[in-house]
C-alpha cells in the first residue's frame, strides 16, 4: 500500500484536532451534543485551513454510534468506515468538476432515498462557488425542502461568489487564516510524530511560507525532510523555500540608514560577485527592514529574529527616524528585477534614492510644484486692459499709453483648468481626492502584470477616507482587495498616487458594500464633461413618462 502524504495523514479526526478555529469547532460540538444539527452548512475562509476536513468529522459524529460530547469515537463501524473512505452515506462532491445542472438534477434524484446503513446522509460540496447559476437554482430547492435525513456541507474559498438565497439557507461558519504560532505548533507536533529533528526557527521558515495555510505547511516539510532527510536545518529549509539569511542583509541595512553610499556599492558588488540570488537577497533586505520599523514603532516581540538581531535593531533604530525607515522599505520594495534579474543596477539606484535629501526631488516632481504654485491661478486672471486715452487737438501730444507686462508664465494646460484641487496644492481631503480620482485611475493604464490595473481600481474599489498620509481605499469583494493587497501592486498604486497628488501616500485597503444604484444613460454633454474629469454631484430622480 502506498504511503500516504502528510496532509492526508496527519488530517484531524475530531473536532479538538482542528488547529486554530476553535470558534467554529466549539459551536459544532456544543450543536452535537444538544442534539440540534441543521441541515445545511457553509464552511467559507482560506485554502487550508480545515473545511473539508470539519466535513468530514461533522458526519462521522452525527453518525457515530459511541459519540461522547459531540466528538466521534473513531472506533465504531461507522467512524472507522469514513476514516477509511468507504462510507456510502457521505457523499462527496467536487463542484468545480460538477457545475451544470444536470449534476445538481442527479444529485436530488438520489437524496431522496434513504441512508444505506447510516443515520444521516451527509453531502459535502467543496469549492461550491464553481457552481453555474443554474446548478444553484436547482439545489436551492433541494436546501428549502430537504429530506430529514440529508445534511449539506458547502466548503468555498470564495464566499462572495454563492448567491445570497443560497447562503441564507444555510449555517454559516468562517474559517480564518491560521496564525504562525498554530502551524508551528501542529508542525513540531508532526515532526515529533515522524521522528524529524528541526528546530523551531526552520519551522518558522515553512510556516511563513505557508501564509495561514496548514496544508502548504505540511507539503513543504515533507518535501523538505524527502530532499535534506529528518534532520534538516534553517539553512537547508532557505535554500528550499528560496530565502536567505546571509550576513551582509543587516550590514547594507545599516549602511542605508547611515546613507553611507560608497559602503553600501561595495557591499551590493560583493553580494552579485558571489552569486547570491539578488530576489532572494532584497526580499530578506526588505523583511529586515520591516524588522526595525516594527521595532522603532515599539513592538515589543518581532518575529522571525533572533534575539541578538533585535538587539542590533533596537541600536540601530535609536538613531533614525520613523520616515527614513519607511521611505527605505518603500524603495527597496519597489526594486524590479524583471529586465535582468542579476543586475545590481537597481538595488544601488534604491541605496542612492534613500540616500537623497527630500528636498533633491526629480525633475518631474518639480515641475509639478510650480504647476500647483500659486502664480497659476494668478496666470488665469483676465488682464488689465488700458482705457483708451482721451481725444485731444491735432497740435497736441497725448500721452503714451502705459505698457502692460504679459505674464510670463505660460497659459495653464487643459489639466490644470480642468483641475482646481491641483492648484491648491496637495489635497487635504478626501473630497479633493475624489475629484481627481479620474486622472488617477487614468494614470494607472498599462501597468500590473496584465496591463489592466486601472480597470481593476475603476470597477472594484473607491476612495473611503484620508487618514493624514494614509488613503483608505473600499473594495467590494476580497479577491480584489489581496490582490491590491500584494506587495508588488501596492507599490505601484502607491507610485501612482505620488506621481498624480504629489504626496506618498500609503495605502489601507478594507472591504465597502458597493452601492447598488442603477446606471441611467447620460446625455453627449454630460458625457463629455466626465471625459474631462468631472464629477456628477447629484442627479435629478427620474419621471415615468
Amino acid at each position: 500500500m502506498a504511503s500516504q502524504v502528510f496532509y492526508r495523514k496527519w488530517r484531524p479526526q475530531t473536532l479538538a484536532d482542528v488547529v486554530g478555529q476553535e470558534p467554529v469547532t466549539r459551536t459544532l460540538a456544543n450543536a452535537l451534543q444538544t442534539g440540534r444539527v441543521a441541515h445545511a452548512y457553509l464552511f467559507c475562509g482560506p485554502r487550508g485551513t480545515g473545511k473539508t476536513s470539519t466535513g468530514r468529522i461533522l458526519a462521522k459524529a452525527v453518525n457515530c454510534l459511541d459519540s461522547k460530547n459531540g466528538e466521534p469515537c473513531n472506533n465504531c463501524s461507522m467512524c472507522v468506515a469514513v476514516n477509511e473512505g468507504r462510507a456510502l452515506d457521505l457523499i462527496e462532491i467536487d463542484g468545480a468538476s460538477n457545475t451544470s445542472v444536470e449534476d445538481v438534477r442527479n444529485l436530488r434524484e438520489k437524496i431522496g432515498f434513504a441512508p444505506g446503513s447510516a443515520r444521516y446522509k451527509v453531502y459535502i460540496i467543496d469549492e461550491v462557488h464553481m457552481l453555474s447559476t443554474s446548478a444553484f437554482n436547482a439545489l436551492l430547492k433541494t436546501l428549502e425542502e430537504p429530506p430529514p435525513h440529508a445534511i449539506f456541507v458547502l466548503a468555498t474559498t470564495e464566499v462572495q461568489k454563492i448567491p445570497s438565497t443560497i447562503i441564507s439557507r444555510c449555517q454559516r461558519f468562517d474559517f480564518r487564516r491560521l496564525t504562525q504560532a498554530d502551524v508551528v505548533g501542529k508542525l513540531q507536533d508532526i515532526s515529533q510524530q515522524e521522528g524529524i529533528q528541526a528546530d523551531s526557527s526552520a519551522l518558522g521558515l515553512i510556516a511563513k511560507a505557508a501564509t495561514g495555510s496548514l496544508r502548504d505547511a505540511e507539503n513543504i516539510l515533507e518535501q523538505i525532510v524527502l530532499q535534506f532527510g529528518p534532520d534538516f536545518t534553517r539553512e537547508q529549509a532557505e535554500a528550499k523555500l528560496g530565502v536567505t539569511s546571509d550576513f551582509r542583509v543587516p550590514r547594507l541595512a545599516e549602511q542605508i540608514l547611515s546613507k553611507d553610499v560608497a559602503a553600501g556599492l561595495t557591499t551590493i558588488g560583493s553580494i552579485a560577485a558571489d552569486g547570491v540570488d539578488l530576489r532572494q537577497f532584497n526580499h530578506a533586505l526588505v523583511e529586515h527592514l520591516r524588522g526595525l520599523l516594527l521595532t522603532k514603532a515599539g513592538v515589543h516581540e518581532v518575529e522571525d529574529f533572533t534575539v541578538e538581531t533585535v538587539a542590533d535593531m533596537k541600536r540601530l533604530a535609536a538613531g533614525v527616524s520613523m520616515a527614513e525607515i519607511s521611505k527605505a522599505i518603500r524603495l527597496f520594495g519597489q526594486v524590479d528585477f524583471r529586465s535582468d534579474s542579476q543586475s545590481t543596477l537597481p538595488l544601488e539606484l534604491a541605496l542612492v534614492d534613500c540616500s537623497l535629501p527630500a528636498a533633491d526631488k526629480p525633475p518631474r516632481a518639480a515641475v509639478r510644484d510650480k504647476v500647483d504654485s500659486t502664480p497659476v491661478v494668478d496666470a488665469v486672471k483676465p488682464r488689465a486692459v488700458p482705457k483708451a486715452p482721451p481725444k485731444t487737438a491735432p497740435a497736441e501730444h497725448a500721452p503714451p499709453a502705459p505698457q502692460v507686462e504679459k505674464p510670463v508664465i505660460a497659459e495653464p494646460s487643459a489639466a490644470a483648468k480642468t483641475s482646481e484641487p491641483a492648484a491648491q496644492g496637495a489635497p487635504t481631503n478626501i473630497e479633493q481626492i475624489r475629484l481627481r480620482w479620474d486622472e488617477f485611475i487614468n494614470a494607472c493604464k498599462g501597468m500590473g502584470s496584465s496591463g489592466n490595473l486601472d480597470a481593476l481600481l475603476r470597477r472594484a474599489c473607491e476612495a473611503v477616507a484620508l487618514e493624514g498620509d494614509t488613503l483608505v481605499l473600499g473594495f467590494y469583494w476580497d479577491y480584489h482587495m489581496a490582490k491590491i493587497e500584494d506587495r508588488k501592486y501596492r507599490h505601484l498604486v502607491e507610485k501612482k498616487l505620488q506621481d498624480v497628488f504629489g504626496v506618498p501616500y500609503h495605502v489601507r485597503c478594507i472591504l465597502t458594500p458597493k452601492a447598488k444604484t442603477p446606471q441611467k444613460p447620460h446625455n453627449a454633454v454630460v458625457n463629455a464633461a466626465l471625459s474631462m474629469g468631472a464629477r456628477i454631484i447629484e442627479e435629478e430622480p427620474a419621471h415615468d413618462e
